[in-house]
């Protein structure tokens, strides 16, 4: 059993929005467009395809920025410390009465960013592991996870 106090704070959750963001079908196809844009407009020196294909790729990182500052201080669930116990079971996080528990079965996966480790509970909800957080622990976490999950929902670097 492995045993946490994680404090999320907007950067991790930033980290998080740009992950999940970047690693699907509308943020490839988003950023390559706005690529593109950015490019052929320079070659052909059309200007406002460059403006556009800049506001493309810098809206998102933007807004997703506000967002992770906006939700980190609007919820209070963000401003205490959640307790995360790693068992043979599953996750269970709690947050003073609210007790939540996600089988290591029915875990979609894992990934890692340079900041963080993420463990996705379903398509687009996810448990944050923030490295600065774990400290020397980050290889036991990742350790357990890779232990308890298969190896073909785990894709994380240490």
């Amino acid at each position: 059993m492995l045993e946490l106090d994680v404090t999320i704070k907007a950067d991790d959750l930033y980290d998080y929005m740009l992950y999940h963001f970047y690693h699907n079908a509308a943020g490839i196809l988003g950023s390559g467009f706005g690529a593109l844009l950015v490019v052929g407009g320079t070659l052909r020196q059309q200007w406002i395809f460059v403006i556009g294909g800049a506001v493309l790729l810098l809206y998102l990182p933007w807004t997703l920025f506000l967002k992770s500052r906006r939700q980190t201080l609007r919820n209070p669930a963000f401003r205490r410390p959640l307790h995360y116990c790693l068992d043979e079971e599953g996750i269970t996080v709690s947050q003073g009465e609210t007790v939540q528990k996600q089988e290591w079965k029915d875990l979609q996966k894992a990934v890692s960013t340079g900041k963080s480790v993420i463990v996705y509970t379903t398509a687009v909800s996810a448990t944050i592991f923030p490295r600065r957080e774990l400290g020397e622990r980050c290889p036991q976490v990742i350790q357990f996870i890779c232990t308890h999950m298969p190896p073909s929902k785990v894709k994380i670097r240490s």
